[in-house]
């Protein structure tokens, strides 16, 4: 069976509304900036606001997870891809706690995402893997024997440590990236799903 493995944040969950929302209500940015997860970091950064900017992150990813919305076409990626009975699991690099701020379990609050939005059994919880480390999370898309890894950081994609047998996807919404030969660049899920879909018919 192909199995797929997919990164988590900002790969599967999209961010942009809830950290605006959450800088704007902690009074940490003027609604004005941008309702974009990047340009709330860098405005805080410009500020010199870096503590702000990792409490905002614990705050997100704890207590405000559920707010956090799918990247369009993502929840129809997983419906079709077990359709075709495809093996999907999630890996993702993941601190267990915040490094500022009120205390919580990130991986429970993914976790509880997950099951929010593919608790019909899309992915089985043995598949879902939050790891501590970079180190770990690529050898665990290793072990996982993962025919491709859809990732939005193309330094995974491009470590020494990635599977050579593993067909590296980089998910670049927002065309920050460049081509680059180690890895297939793509700005959708939609995208994803017909490439996908192309290699299973040629295969």
């Amino acid at each position: 069976m192909r199995r797929i493995g997919i990164d988590f944040d900002n790969t599967m969950v999209c961010y942009d509304r809830v950290f605006h929302t959450a800088a704007v209500e902690m009074e940490l940015i003027p609604a004005s900036v941008a309702v974009n997860k990047i340009a709330v970091r860098d405005f805080l950064r410009a500020q010199g606001g870096e503590d702000d900017w990792i409490a905002l992150q614990g705050e997100v990813y704890g207590k405000r997870m559920q707010a956090a919305e799918p990247f369009p076409g993502m929840i129809a990626f997983v419906q079709q891809a077990k359709a075709a009975d495809l093996s999907l699991c999630i890996v993702s690099h993941k601190t267990r706690h915040p490094f500022k701020g009120p205390h919580s379990d990130l991986h429970e609050a993914a976790r509880a995402w997950i099951h929010r939005h593919l608790g019909d059994g899309l992915i089985s919880d043995e598949l879902v893997y939050f790891e501590l480390t970079k180190e770990a999370k690529l050898a665990r898309i290793d072990n996982c024997d993962c025919e491709t890894f859809i990732d939005d950081l193309p330094e995974i994609l491009t470590a020494a440590a990635f599977p050579e047998h593993t067909n590296a996807l980089l998910f670049d919404p927002a065309n920050h990236f460049q081509d680059d030969a180690r890895y297939l660049r793509l700005q959708s899920w939609c995208g994803i799903a017909a490439h996908l879909d192309r290699t299973r018919v040629h295969a």
